[in-house]
């Protein structure tokens, strides 16, 4: 059920890939998985068996979800209203708990009368309420909203329960406990007309208030204080408001911002933050002289954080990607050629596979080309690294590879019908006769052995 739904959301135009909003949530991610498992909430049979991954989306709406099979969805629009790690990772932590803890399987047994279908058809109502509340209703209506409203004691003790876990598995991993009660603040604000209904009862979820409440007396009694804003994190929730809007109008205020009149008064934290947000703008408003601009300005801002620097850069080097050019191969860094690019990180290496795209420099298309096949061989589920690989072996003419890839590129996301057609495609072009090397008779063969064995996988699944 959990590979089925998330094959539509990676299907979605509203599915984003971000490989710096990404790397960020990672970084919170995965410390809460390891805590996981330290505290015995995630045993080593489910850690294996799952996917743990979570797909964002440039969604507006404060929400996160849960999903069978360790799947989990983040909205933009949570990202950019959390103003420390410790509230994103509260959030992750109690989607986290909701998986660890099978909710999903136990509200299936609970009610073992209702069909699988029906289940999945609450699940995907509940998805849906976040695009249209009248096609969640509707899907809700038409499996059985009667059978989904006995439920409704059950999933507010689940939700209990997520709280409780999560949050020890926040306090396992480091975090500041305190980032739940911030950011259950926050949501209540966000759904605060949900929350003054007068009929309580009827909700799955236990009110705000009295979670908020009851994760107040769990907290250790400490007086230690609030670490102060970091600027990674103030940057990635601006990032995340930018790249969450889909009309000129949000992303012109965003320029605004920066351009204030009483711009010059602000804290330089602020200042950078408003900076970043319009040079962004900018640049998805396609105005690179103004995007340059509010670089120039932010430059300074930035150069006593590490982080800030990094970010700094790339922004640049986004920009370059975007406004292309014979010259852009000179934006990139020199240490980013040859042996170096091996260690690259993510960000870094899919911007530098978009410049070999774009430019015709034999080095650094063979660089780039030995630095994603490493990623690849550590990150094999990585689906756009696979996409950029494609491309660059369609450049070199290496048409076997590049199918071979694109394959790859839809097991990653949970596709594997679809991973068939492009190995099939493969060797419908050996079959027809091409000419081939030596390499090209190698890859023939992994590709029949691949394509044996998705067929095999998706025979079990039918069974």
């Amino acid at each position: 059920l959990g590979d089925a739904i998330v094959r539509d959301l990676y299907r979605d135009p509203d599915y984003l890939d971000d490989p710096l909003l990404t790397e960020y949530v990672q970084g919170i991610w995965q410390p809460l998985l390891v805590a996981a498992r330290a505290r015995g909430d995630l045993s080593p049979e489910l850690s294996d068996r799952f996917a743990w991954v979570i797909l964002m989306g440039r969604d507006r709406s404060v929400n996160a979800f849960a999903l069978p099979g360790g799947y989990f969805g983040l909205h933009l629009g949570l990202l950019a209203v959390v103003t420390r790690a410790d509230e994103l990772a509260s959030v992750l932590s109690h989607e986290l708990s909701h998986v660890t803890q099978r909710h999903i399987a136990r509200l299936i047994g609970r009610q073992e009368q209702q069909a699988p279908w029906v289940i999945g058809a609450m699940v995907l109502g509940a998805l849906a309420a976040s695009k249209s509340p009248d096609s969640a209703n509707a899907l809700l209506v038409g499996s059985r909203a009667v059978a989904a409203q006995s439920q409704l004691n059950f999933s507010r003790d689940m939700e209990r329960e997520a709280d409780r876990m999560g949050l020890g598995v926040l306090l396992e991993a480091g975090f500041d406990g305190r980032g739940f009660v911030t950011m259950f603040d926050k949501l209540q604000q966000a759904s605060r007309l949900n929350d003054n209904s007068a009929y309580p009862y009827l909700r799955s979820h236990p009110l705000t208030t009295e979670r908020i409440a009851d994760l107040q007396t769990r907290q250790p009694q400490t007086a230690t204080p609030v670490a102060p804003p970091v600027l990674e994190q103030a940057l990635a929730s601006m990032r995340a408001r930018v790249l969450a809007e889909a009309g000129v109008d949000g992303l012109l205020a965003r320029r605004q911002e920066a351009d204030a009149a009483g711009f010059s008064g602000w804290d330089p934290l602020r200042q950078a933050v408003a900076l970043y947000g319009a040079a962004l703008a900018a640049q998805r408003l396609r105005d690179p002289l103004a995007a340059r601009a509010y670089r120039s300005r932010l430059e300074p801002l930035v150069q006593h954080d590490e982080a800030g620097r990094r970010w700094f850069a790339l922004l640049g080097l986004e920009a370059a990607v975007s406004e292309g050019g014979k010259s852009l191969a000179q934006a990139l860094p020199a240490d980013w050629i040859g042996t170096a690019a091996l260690g690259l990180r993510r960000p870094e290496l899919l911007l530098m596979a978009a410049v070999a795209q774009q430019t015709d420099r034999a080095d650094l298309r063979f660089t780039a080309l030995q630095a994603l096949q490493g990623w690849v061989q550590r990150q094999p589920l990585d689906a756009s690294a696979w996409d950029a690989l494609a491309a660059l072996y369609g450049l070199q003419g290496q048409t076997l590879r590049a199918l071979r890839a694109q394959a790859e590129a839809q097991v990653a996301r949970r596709d594997p019908a679809a991973a068939i057609d492009r190995l099939n495609a493969a060797q419908d072009r050996v079959r027809g006769g091409a000419s081939l090397t030596a390499a090209d008779q190698i890859d023939a063969a992994i590709i029949d052995t691949r394509r044996r064995q998705l067929e095999s996988a998706l025979r079990e699944q039918a069974l």
